[in-house]
């Protein structure tokens, strides 16, 4: 098969094609034929070796969170699918490998796709969906009268977090540049605040907003200030930058975390005086979760939002392109490969 594989860590120099034996599936998991996988900051920081501490991997290393494609082949003990099956999944965080023809998953993170929509689309949806899911409901139930703040609204992950927002009944700030502010309306938000123009601490000052919620895509000085509009026993999540301690517990040593508690001594201390919760989210692959997601995709109530779809031989320019900051949504890799 063809996979998108590196070597060593570094930047896209290091990235190359190979043509590697065809994976086969152990007892519980599922062969995947891969018609399309998402590409996300996450490949890139994997790229970079920018998680090396907290997380090791053995080269070759091919790359890729999540995919959507067609079992090729099953498990002996795997009964809830059967090839044929159009499905999509977010990979295991110890076993990459979507920038591939094919690749193997446990079922467990497996769920048949949404009927409604395309392998394109539908890759565009586990890692993001599933990173905002978590990080709105992790900290406890949103509902009617809860304010949330997603930063980064036209992103792969706030435009599921506002629809997720809106979805769980909650009231949805968003900030977003001046030229994405319709689309992030019309995922839901009841406020979007132009970045670059604006102040989002004033803005929703004057308005009298404080967040229940606040999820930072985005670091530094933006997961500084968005200590300053959440409410006391509210509650910021931060997906940029290094993990907390709390975050690699179990998978870093004593020396590493105490780097990382260093590393976020002053978020710490924000967090103390608003009064709030403060935590970094590593995303939990979880095949129900996706099963959930199409439900809500297929009935039309979720949509995802794509950027735009690249060919499997452009890969490396796919990365490039996310690592610049991307464009609204996510971007895919179109792989349209043919099942056995």
């Amino acid at each position: 098969m063809r996979a998108l594989t590196i070597r060593g860590y570094g930047d896209n120099d290091a990235l190359e094609f190979a043509d590697l034996p065809d994976p086969r599936p152990g007892p519980d998991e599922v062969l995947i034929a891969v018609r399309a996988a998402g590409v996300n900051p996450l490949d890139v920081k994997t790229r970079a070796g920018a998680l090396r501490r907290v997380r090791r991997y053995a080269f070759p290393l091919i790359l890729g969170n999540e995919v959507s494609g067609v079992v090729a082949a099953v498990g002996s003990a795997v009964t809830g699918f059967a090839p044929g099956d159009e499905v999509y999944a977010r990979l295991d965080k110890d076993r990459l490998g979507g920038f591939a023809e094919y690749v193997t998953v446990a079922a467990a993170l497996v769920a048949r796709k949404p009927a409604t929509i395309g392998h394109d689309l539908a890759a565009a949806i586990p890692l993001a969906a599933q990173t905002a899911w978590q990080a709105l409901t992790d900290s406890g139930p949103l509902g009617g009268g809860s304010t949330v703040l997603v930063h980064g609204g036209a992103g792969g992950v706030g435009t599921f977090a506002v629809q997720f927002g809106r979805h769980l009944g909650a009231t949805v700030i968003a900030t977003a540049s001046a030229r994405n502010a319709a689309l992030v309306s019309d995922l839901g938000a009841d406020l979007v605040i132009d970045y670059r123009t604006e102040s989002f601490v004033e803005r929703m000052r004057a308005l009298g907003h404080e967040a229940d919620l606040v999820l930072d895509t985005q670091g530094g000085a933006v997961l500084h200030r968005s200590f300053e509009v959440v409410r006391r026993g509210g509650t910021v999540v931060t997906i940029a930058g290094l993990p907390t301690p709390d975050a690699v517990r179990g998978q870093a040593n004593a020396v590493v975390r105490a780097l990382l508690a260093a590393v976020h001594l002053g978020n710490r201390r924000r967090a103390r005086r608003a009064g709030a919760r403060f935590g970094y989210l590593f995303q939990r692959p979880d095949g129900g979760h996706l099963r959930q997601f199409a439900e809500l995709v297929d009935s039309g109530r979720l949509r995802p939002v794509i950027d735009r779809v690249v060919p499997f031989a452009d890969a490396p320019q796919a990365l490039a392109h996310v690592e610049r900051g991307g464009g609204p949504g996510k971007t895919v890799l179109s792989v349209l490969t043919s099942a056995r």
